[in-house]
């Protein structure tokens, strides 16, 4: 079995991080003591690379109904700069996966699946997308990056220059960093 790489992975080495296989991606487990680590979450703040989280973009005239179709929550009270969590179910109602999905404009949708699942995500919501929408896998064109902690909010003001004091939980904002788009979401 292939074990993946995130794009910071040589960073995590460089740093010291004691790599372990997970989920089929080599992800740092810890730097230092995992004690010093869970204070530092506590009282300041921690980065954990979540690269390995799939990125399944539902785009095209009608890639709401396909959302909508998808999930157990209501996406129409979605709009862009606004996440929603939910459940992915099955027709005889089983749960595919749980999931973020992002509206990123009226006609596409950014949905987070957890790493395991990517490709059965992406297989199933193929499978009932008589929608005709466009359903594309991007998690290899995407890294993420989580920030928590009390001071996540400061952190993320200092080395982006921006003020997300005032996003609100399943909230977003569009950045461009470089030649790249990023999203910051809460």
């Amino acid at each position: 079995m292939n074990v993946e790489k995130t794009p910071i992975y040589d960073e995590h080495v460089k740093n010291n991080g004691r790599m372990i296989d997970f989920a089929g991606w080599m992800l740092p487990v810890e730097y230092t003591k995992l004690i010093e680590e869970h204070n530092a979450v506590r009282n300041s703040s921690g980065i954990f690379d979540v690269s390995h989280m799939g990125e399944i973009l539902i785009s095209g005239e009608n890639a709401k109904a396909l959302v909508q179709y998808l999930l157990v929550n209501d996406i129409e009270k979605l709009y862009y700069g606004r996440a929603m969590y939910s459940p992915m179910c099955y027709q005889n109602g089983g749960i595919v996966d749980d999931l973020l999905v992002y509206m990123l404009d009226d006609d596409e949708y950014l949905l987070v699946v957890n790493a395991s699942n990517t490709d059965k995500d992406f297989a199933w919501i193929n499978s009932v997308n008589k929608f005709s929408a466009r359903v594309e896998n991007l998690s290899d064109k995407y890294f993420q990056i989580a920030v928590q902690g009390p001071q996540s909010v400061s952190v993320m003001e200092d080395v982006f220059d921006i003020n997300v004091s005032d996003l609100k939980s399943f909230h977003f904002i569009e950045l461009k960093l470089g030649d790249c788009r990023a999203i910051v979401s809460r």
